[in-house]
């Protein structure tokens, strides 16, 4: 979740601007929880024009229509980007953060349609501001949460990393295998076609354009689908290892008494029953070593 930034308006600033501020940015508010709701609204429905306006049957009966509610969301898009820029306490700060640049990615290929037709389809960007909804259903506590897969994810980055190089020397051993084994006939025409095979073969995947018609050739892919169950339990492994380990290191001290955990690093005593907790293994003093005789 990007990190929140104080907008506010300065002191001095007129009542106008304070009250956009407020309806704007803000959520605490009536209006301002309004706004937002009507402004994810509007975003969802602007992807859904984008979406129709591909299908050539709908684009071909009501591709006018679909046209002029385009722009029609990219200029009421636009009179907020600019709301946004003339409320803001400090518009530069805000035109460069995470949100404001998503909310001038979603008004620009519209614009950029002008001179580039077609480049309106980029425009499907805009669903990002949706990510606002954290602000209105207030689930910020849940990105506690997601730091902790994150952390996970990160420590688990090099284990990841070997399996899936693992993974791909496997494919491309098969695959020439697959493709001395079989003729051209069976669709095995090149290397690099008989490694796009077993790679959808050891994934599960199976497409079933591309099939062994010899019995040495089944029996090799026999052997890849068996194995391709196995591999794909072993990422979920280590993540799931790398989840509990940092979950359990961000726990805190556990308390000897009522045996309960979840305290932060700092404190000396229990919140639930006020015992002293024991303090983490970092910061226990290593044992004295035993005097030799």
């Amino acid at each position: 979740m990007p990190e929140v930034i104080d907008l506010k308006p300065p002191p001095g600033a007129s009542p106008a601007r304070q009250k956009m501020y407020e309806v704007i940015f803000e959520t605490e508010t009536t209006a301002g929880r309004t706004f937002d709701v009507v402004l994810i609204a509007a975003i969802l429905v602007s992807v859904a024009v984008i979406m129709l306006e591909s299908v050539a049957s709908v684009q071909l009966e009501y591709g006018g229509a679909l046209r002029s509610a385009e722009w029609f969301f990219t200029v009421l898009f636009t009179a907020e980007y600019v709301a946004r820029l003339w409320c803001a306490g400090r518009p530069t700060v805000y035109a460069r953060s995470f949100f404001g640049v998503i909310d001038l990615l979603a008004i620009l290929p519209t614009y950029v349609s002008l001179l580039f037709p077609g480049g309106q389809v980029l425009t499907v960007v805009r669903i990002l501001r949706v990510l606002r909804v954290f602000r209105i259903l207030k689930l910020a506590r849940y990105m506690g949460e997601a730091r902790v897969l994150g952390q996970a994810l990160r420590a688990s980055r090099y284990k990841i990393t070997v399996f899936v190089m693992a993974v791909l020397s496997i494919t491309v051993i098969v695959g020439s295998l697959m493709y001395l084994i079989e003729d051209q006939a069976s669709g095995f025409t090149s290397m690099p076609q008989s490694v796009y095979w077993a790679i959808v073969t050891l994934t599960t995947v199976g497409f079933g354009d591309i099939t062994p018609q010899t019995p040495l050739g089944q029996a090799l892919a026999s052997v890849v689908m068996i194995m391709g169950y196995g591999i794909i339990a072993v990422p979920t492994g280590i993540l799931t290892a790398e989840i509990v380990e940092t979950a359990r290191s961000q726990r805190g001290p556990k308390c000897p008494g009522c045996e309960r955990d979840g305290h932060d690093w700092d404190a000396s005593h229990c919140k639930w029953c006020g015992g002293l907790l024991e303090p983490p293994p970092s910061q226990m003093s290593p044992a004295p070593a035993e005097e030799s005789s």
